[in-house]
């Protein structure tokens, strides 16, 4: 689907580059927006490797884990359906650590791993199970303490106070994050209340003599 967007996105740019008579006005804005990109990717590099650097060093001094161990109860609470001891847990814990930190280039291995494994608990492969959805809708709208990359950004385009956001950043997420656990708990009664449930066991025959 994302393919057949910007496949649609290009032809329409295209069109309208001829119909305004100056098709050059593509390849200026596609140049022009490939250069902006590769400004941007550079700018952004010396900040993530920083925080990343950060990030290692908090999980040599046990921060992580700390965080882990915080965030232990909730993941329990938020994945009834998972076993406490299952890969999984551990995957889902370093994904949420990394992205209350704000590295989400750390978390998203993390939460590919995490999919992975709930993918071996889901009875049916062709559905997401309830706990993938879960994981889904924690990671788009994902509690952030630091919003290192929204940072390295205001950075490389000259912000004056580039950490400013971390206060409405940190509102903002807070309440995407509140949303996606209610909707999800939500949907999840729901399903439940859907469910029918199994009929009873036959009662054994007998015969009589």
């Amino acid at each position: 689907m994302v393919n057949k967007i910007w496949l649609g996105l290009i032809v329409i740019g295209f069109a309208f580059a001829a119909i305004k008579g100056d098709i050059n006005l593509v390849t200026q804005a596609a140049f022009e927006g490939a250069a902006t990109g590769v400004t941007v990717c550079f700018g952004l590099i010396s900040v993530l490797v920083f925080w990343m650097g950060m990030m290692r060093m908090a999980e040599d001094a046990g921060l992580v884990k700390a965080i882990s161990k915080l965030l232990g109860p909730i993941v329990t609470y938020l994945f009834p359906d998972v076993p406490k001891n299952h890969p999984a847990m551990g995957y889902i814990l370093s994904n949420m650590s990394a992205n209350l930190l704000g590295l989400g280039n750390a978390a998203t291995p993390m939460g590919i791993k995490a999919m992975q494994e709930l993918q071996e608990l889901n009875p049916d492969k062709e559905t997401a199970s309830a706990a993938m959805c879960t994981l889904l809708a924690l990671n788009t709208a994902s509690i952030t303490l630091i919003p290192t990359t929204l940072i390295a950004i205001r950075l490389n385009f000259g912000s004056a106070n580039a950490a400013e956001i971390v206060g409405s950043t940190l509102l903002a997420t807070a309440i995407a994050t509140a949303a996606a656990i209610a909707a999800d708990r939500w949907y999840r009664n729901r399903t439940f209340r859907r469910t029918p449930n199994p009929p009873a066991p036959a009662a054994p025959l007998t015969l009589k003599r």
